[in-house]
């Protein structure tokens, strides 16, 4: 395998992703945050376990490792941060096309982070599901350990899981 400098560029950029933190787990407070890198691997452990028999695993880990990817140029954006949901998308959009540009592959991938972004499919909305439960879980963790109240988080996640299974997991 030949490997170019946008390659080895892509490939070194996307690792910036394990120093990013999570800026809500900052704002709560908690100290020593997850990074986005960790988190998208919480996901995708998610995904991988709990990955219903109807739904193609391959494209779920697809775009559980997709998901946040962007945000190595973008940030962490979150709602008090004051864009709008149409903007924050955008400007995804546009640094998950420049990230995976260099890779041959780059339009396929750039489809299914829109369709997690969209929840176009099951796959997508599981992803989406697994990434709200992450952060429940994640807030769970951090409260215990750390004595906080991140009860807005837990909420958040409740509140688009619904009452399924995927919930109950919260405890």
């Amino acid at each position: 395998m030949t490997v170019d400098a946008p390659l080895r560029s892509l490939l070194l950029e996307a690792l910036r992703l394990k120093e990013l933190p999570r800026a809500g787990w900052v704002r709560a407070g908690v100290p020593a945050a997850e990074s986005v890198a960790a988190h998208s691997w919480g996901v995708a452990w998610l995904a991988l376990v709990l990955c219903p028999p109807g739904l193609d695993r391959g494209r779920v880990l697809a775009m559980a490792v997709l998901h946040d990817l962007a945000e190595v140029r973008t940030g962490d954006l979150t709602p008090v941060d004051g864009v709008s949901a149409a903007e924050k998308s955008q400007r995804e959009a546009a640094a998950l096309e420049a990230i995976l540009a260099p890779l041959g592959n780059a339009a396929e991938l750039v489809a299914l982070w829109r369709e997690f972004e969209g929840r176009q499919s099951p796959e997508a909305r599981f992803v989406r599901a697994c990434d709200k439960l992450d952060m429940a879980l994640q807030a769970r963790r951090y409260g215990a350990l750390h004595g906080l109240d991140l009860g807005e988080f837990v909420d958040s996640a409740l509140e688009e899981l619904g009452e399924g299974e995927l919930a109950a997991l919260v405890g």
